[in-house]
């Protein structure tokens, strides 16, 4: 992020704006909806700006630009197409450390004006930050066909009753759980079928609700699937907006992590190899104790959680302790993975089947059922494999599974830091070596790997 986005209270303050023309008009607009007093400078002005003077909304001086005009300004929009002039606006607001936009000009600028929806008072502002406005108002249209001009009305009833909602509940975290049941129950509803009253009746029936439950905590159980923030679900997305404290893991992207509501409380129990931040039963005792303080409690897991996630264990701990939940499952990195990296994981030519191994030393040593991992006409994958990598290939030769066989290694896939390394079982490790991939990494074996070449569809930027 270039810049912070604000929103300044203009109301009735002096702003500048320099120009006379259709860009200074659409300006003097949106300045004029949030009441600003604007005074507009230029030699000449078209019709529209005319009949604003006319109608005392704006003042106008007819002169060319000088910066003593500047002088008591709370803001400054340079809309000429006078380079040279823009240019002085521009120097001459920073000198006195006045906001100023010059527009299509973002070198000169020290804020730009974002694309607006207005669903006053519920107000949003897109920005590109000046390298694409075209985009910004492309992404306002799509959201202005999601947002309903009612929902300004829903802020307003909000609004009236703030005051009873707040001597009703104490904490910021019982309010904020209240509004959060209400926005997603039938007040909003009613206000989008045109019955505002009936919204006001029933918000104020919620309040002297003395059985309300904001108090109570409980737990969400959700995959933050393997990486790429595009596969949450809508259930997974809407919950991380809700919690009050989320315990996540390592393998949670930072993009993924990034959608968490922004004030939670965020909780670190991530484990690698022999490195445990928190050992597994303590980690389910804390979400118990979370919720049972009355706290919604996100836990965050990569990948699915009942695969190699051990939220089963979890879930009965809460069970014991009596505390809600939810569980929300996500895409395993065996799908998401495999599907970025142009490897099916089942194909009518090559594996009628699929198994999923987790490859985690144990004292030194790996005890998996190489047997069934070295039938033919299969996939193979294997999460956390990377330390054993090289046992794991000498075992499955050892057992009968060709050492041409084909293999594929992906580091962090489905993001935009993702790296691929295919190789066979006989070269594997040196390969993995030389490339310096390091976990999060995903192996999969059999003979669908060859498909990669045809299939692979995905490249990072990076």
């Amino acid at each position: 992020m270039q810049a912070l986005p604000i929103f300044f209270n203009i109301n009735k303050r002096l702003c500048v704006v320099i120009g006379g023309g259709d860009v200074a008009t659409r300006k003097v607009t949106m300045l004029l909806k949030a009441h600003a007093a604007i005074t507009l400078i230029s030699p000449e002005i078209c019709h529209e700006l005319q009949a604003m003077v006319d109608a005392e909304k704006i003042k106008f001086t007819q002169a060319s630009y000088q910066p003593d005009y500047l002088i008591g300004a709370c803001m400054v929009i340079a809309a000429t197409d006078d380079e040279a002039v823009n240019e002085a606006v521009s120097r001459d607001a920073k000198a006195l450390n006045i906001p100023v936009n010059v527009v299509d000009a973002p070198e000169l600028c020290t804020f730009t004006m974002g694309s607006i929806i207005d669903r006053s008072p519920v107000v949003i502002a897109i920005s590109s930050e000046g390298n694409a406005p075209v985009l910004a108002r492309y992404i306002r249209s799509k959201i202005e066909t999601m947002l309903p001009a009612a929902y300004g009305r829903i802020a307003g009833i909000a609004g009236e009753f703030r005051d009873k909602v707040k001597s009703k509940f104490p904490t910021t975290q019982q309010r904020r759980r209240f509004w959060e049941d209400v926005l997603q129950g039938p007040l909003v509803e009613r206000v989008l079928a045109g019955q505002e009253q009936a919204a006001r009746d029933l918000l104020q029936n919620l309040i002297d609700d003395d059985n309300n439950t904001t108090n109570h905590g409980e737990v969400f159980l959700v995959g933050g699937g393997p990486g790429d923030p595009d596969l949450l679900t809508f259930r997974a997305l809407r919950l991380m907006q809700q919690c009050d404290v989320c315990v996540y893991d390592k393998l949670v992207s930072p993009e993924v992590m990034e959608l968490v509501r922004r004030d939670a409380e965020l909780i670190y129990v991530g484990k690698a190899r022999d490195q445990h931040t928190m050992p597994q039963q303590e980690i389910n005792e804390l979400l118990a104790k979370l919720a049972l303080q009355g706290k919604r409690v996100l836990r965050l897991k990569g990948g699915d959680p009942f695969i190699f996630g051990r939220g089963g264990e979890e879930i009965e701990t809460l069970m014991q302790h009596g505390v809600p939940f939810q569980v929300v499952p996500g895409i395993t990195a065996a799908n998401g993975v495999s599907s970025y990296a142009g490897i099916p994981l089942t194909h009518r030519d090559y594996a009628q089947a699929c198994l999923f191994i987790t490859g985690h030393l144990k004292d030194g040593n790996l005890d998996l059922d190489w047997a069934s991992m070295a039938r033919p006409k299969q996939t193979v994958v294997i999460y956390m494999g990377l330390v054993g990598l090289a046992q794991i290939c000498e075992k499955l030769i050892a057992h009968g599974v060709a050492p041409t066989m084909p293999v594929a290694v992906v580091q962090q896939g489905t993001t935009q830091r993702q790296k691929v390394v295919t190789a066979t079982l006989a070269d594997l490790a040196e390969k993995v070596a030389q490339a310096g991939l390091k976990a999060p990494c995903l192996t999969i074996i059999g003979e669908v790997v060859h498909l990669r070449e045809k299939l692979n569809w995905f490249t990072p930027n990076t």
